[in-house]
C-alpha cells in the first residue's frame, strides 16, 4: 500500500488561508485542505475545539495522528501560548517519513509560529522537545504498530490520517479499537473525516458521534467517549436504519 520509492516527492502547495502544505506523491493528495487552509483546519477542526471541551483539565495528553508538517502540534502550542493558558500539554505524534520531520528546519511557516520556532527546530533535530508546559515525542514508524506500544493514556486525539481512500488503515474499526485502547474514559477525537464508515467505526468502538461546525470551514467530525452537552449529537442508531448498506471500514478489506 505505502510506496517508499515516491515518498521523497512532495511540491509546494498554497492554501486560500495564505499557508503552505505539501502534496505528496506517495499518497496523491495534499496534507491539508488547500481551501481550508493548513493553519486554519488545525485550529478550527483539531486545535479549538479539543481545546474548548477540556478547559477545565490542567494537564492533557494529545494523540497527534499523523505528524506530517506538523500544523496539529504548532497550532496546539501556538494557541495556547497566544490564549495565555497554562495547560500542561504532552503531545505524542507517530510518523513514518523521518525525512519529511528533518525537513522542517526549512518548511516556509505562517508567522503566526515565529515564536515557536525553537521548538520546530528541536523537533527537526531531536524528534523530541520538552520544557515546563509542553513535552512533544515523534514516534517514528508505522502507527499501527507504534500505538499500541503507547503506555500514556490519552485525553484527545487528532484523527488527522491520509484520507480513507488513500490510506485506509488508519481509518478501520480495528484501528479505532488500538486508539480506544489508550484512551481515556472521556476521551474526544476530532477528524475532518463525515463519512457513514468513519463514524460507524467510531461508533463501533463506543464513542458518541458528534457534529462541528465552525466559521468559515466545513463541519466536520467530533467523537467522544462520554455524551457531550451542547454539541450536536449524531444518532448513530437510527443512520444506521436509514442507511442499513453503510459499513465500517475493516483491515481485511485493505491488506
Amino acid at each position: 500500500m505505502y510506496d517508499e520509492t515516491l515518498r521523497s516527492q512532495k511540491e509546494i502547495v498554497l492554501c486560500e488561508d495564505g499557508t503552505n502544505t505539501l502534496y505528496s506523491k506517495e499518497f496523491d493528495e495534499p496534507y491539508h485542505s488547500t481551501k481550508d487552509g493548513a493553519l486554519h483546519e488545525s485550529l478550527e477542526k483539531h486545535v479549538k475545539p479539543s481545546l474548548t471541551l477540556k478547559k477545565e483539565n490542567e494537564q492533557l495528553t494529545i494523540l497527534d495522528i499523523c505528524f506530517g508538517l506538523g500544523y496539529n502540534t504548532f497550532a496546539t502550542l501556538y494557541y495556547i501560548k497566544q490564549q495565555k493558558l497554562t495547560t500542561k500539554i504532552h503531545i505524542i505524534s507517530p510518523e513514518f517519513d523521518e525525512g519529511l520531520v528533518r525537513s522542517l528546519g526549512t518548511f516556509d511557516y505562517p508567522p503566526e509560529f515565529e515564536n515557536i520556532k525553537y521548538i520546530i527546530k528541536a523537533i527537526n533535530q531531536d524528534l523530541y522537545y520538552e520544557d515546563e508546559q509542553f513535552k512533544i515525542e515523534i514516534l517514528l514508524g508505522d502507527a499501527r504498530k507504534s500505538i499500541p506500544q503507547i503506555k500514556e493514556k490519552i485525553d484527545i486525539v487528532y484523527q488527522d490520517a491520509f484520507s480513507p481512500s488513500h490510506n485506509p488503515l488508519l481509518w478501520t474499526t480495528e484501528y479505532f479499537r488500538d486508539v480506544r485502547a489508550i484512551c481515556k474514559e472521556d476521551a474526544i477525537l476530532t477528524t475532518y473525516s463525515t463519512a457513514a464508515a468513519i463514524r460507524l467505526g467510531l461508533y463501533e468502538n463506543g464513542f458518541y458521534i458528534f457534529v462541528h461546525r465552525a466559521e468559515m470551514m466545513r463541519y466536520s467530525t467530533v467523537a467522544s467517549l462520554k455524551m457531550l452537552e451542547d454539541v450536536e449529537y449524531i444518532d448513530m442508531e437510527l443512520k444506521k436504519v436509514r442507511n442499513s448498506e453503510a459499513r465500517s471500514m475493516k483491515d481485511r478489506d485493505h491488506q
